[in-house]
């Protein structure tokens, strides 16, 4: 079982990824030819040639980006407790000030500035968890990093991670404050000494910085799953579900397919029931902006996470229940059961639930709700709460049933 250690992991629940570098100037898109596929690997995959792909730095100058205001939202109107920012995706382009590879923000752009400080300092203003993305084994413009779907034997990777990966990964650790997390990715062939020696590189520095699960070789300190990929049971342990918006997760300005905000609260409620945390990203375009689609969708959310902010932070995994419902997920805590409520009802009826409840209310206002518990014509157990009737036509909200039980008590189907 995958156990991180850090209580702040195991009650945040929600977080922000954000996926930024020169892929953005392009937008999916390079001379004439779209990608179809993430935007973000669109060097690899239309098979742009370094030096080409470096003259994307010249033209990199973000003057809307706005680290206070995004953090700000974040924390404030869009309920993520942790941000997660790619401090060096595949490209292999630092979006700080890294001493050891010209290659970076400040020194190759006309932008000049550090994004991550900026991004560290808004942080540290809201007390947001920072935590860093940071391809450990693919970088497609050292010539001895791995690149998928490319040859990459011969290499020297060892002397990438001597020369690049460790060198950079140590200024992340010492010039940018707490790094709650580091988020490696695609570890590919990385072997189990070489991963062992970035562990040992990061906890030596910052004891208390957790690693992902693509760490390598299994030796994270958390299980993340495949992007988009939500666990259909239950699952013990720290874990977190990587998730996009749309389709990508760098900007690309030709997809507009936003999800449902119904749709993302659903899915935030599968992970965190089952035990998991929702990381979900942001892609700015290459002048700062973050895209209008991804904010509305993540106000609306944001609107239920905070609104509901008890059912959602510090809730615990939740057992099997006999029933796929519908219109409702569960979260819980010790003698509470939260039932979210996602499409309209006259009243909630949980069958099969053989808990003694001992009150109910709605957990917005913390309004007391009428309830009864019965036996069905059949025998099976039922719980009944009463829906106040001006509230019988909406959707999204949570009830809180306190329980004489500390975990809910779900029981088979017997007929």
């Amino acid at each position: 079982m995958n156990d991180t250690k850090q209580q702040w992991f195991k009650d945040a629940k929600y977080g922000l990824f954000i996926h930024w570098g020169l892929y953005s100037i392009l937008a999916g898109e390079y001379q004439g030819k779209k990608t179809d596929r993430i935007a973000e690997w669109i060097m690899n995959f239309l098979d742009i040639s370094v030096e080409e792909y470096r003259k994307l730095a010249e033209q990199f100058n973000p003057v809307n980006f706005d680290a206070d205001e995004i953090v700000r939202r974040a924390k404030e109107e869009w309920g993520m407790k942790y941000i997660v920012f790619t401090a060096k995706h595949h490209e292999g382009f630092a979006m700080f000030d890294s001493k050891c590879s010209d290659y970076n923000v400040v020194k190759a752009t006309p932008y000049g500035r550090d994004i991550l400080k900026q991004l560290q300092n808004a942080c540290e203003k809201y007390d947001m968890k920072l935590g860093l993305y940071y391809s450990q084994a693919q970088d497609w413009d050292d010539p001895d990093g791995f690149m998928h779907t490319k040859d990459n034997a011969g290499k020297n990777f060892q002397k990438y991670l001597d020369e690049k990966c460790k060198p950079q990964l140590r200024e992340l650790l010492t010039e940018y404050g707490k790094i709650s997390l580091i988020w490696f990715d695609t570890p590919m062939g990385i072997t189990v000494e070489q991963t062992q020696e970035l562990i040992d590189l990061v906890k030596s520095i910052q004891p208390d910085c957790i690693l992902s699960g693509r760490t390598g070789n299994h030796m994270g300190d958390y299980m993340t799953t495949g992007d988009n990929f939500i666990p259909r049971l239950p699952y013990e342990g720290d874990w977190e579900v990587p998730a996009t918006l749309n389709d990508t997760w760098g900007f690309n300005k030709f997809d507009h397919n936003w999800k449902n905000p119904d749709d993302i609260i659903r899915m935030m409620l599968k992970i965190n029931s089952r035990g998991g945390n929702y990381l979900l990203n942001i892609g700015p375009d290459s002048l700062g902006n973050v895209p209008e689609g991804s904010s509305k969708v993540l106000s609306e959310v944001g609107k239920y996470v905070t609104e509901n902010a008890e059912a959602v932070y510090g809730t615990k995994r939740v057992g099997i229940y006999a029933y796929e419902l519908e219109w409702a997920q569960f979260t819980r805590k010790d003698y509470k059961l939260y039932v979210h409520v996602l499409q309209p009802r006259v009243r909630i009826e949980l069958l099969n639930v053989g808990n003694q409840i001992t009150g109910a209310y709605l957990v917005k206002d913390h309004r007391t709700l009428p309830f009864s518990f019965e036996k069905t014509c059949e025998g099976d157990s039922i719980i009944e709460v009463e829906i106040p009737e001006e509230m019988q036509q909406d959707k999204n909200y949570a009830v809180c049933l306190e329980m004489a039980e500390k975990e809910p008590v779900f029981e088979e189907i017997k007929g």
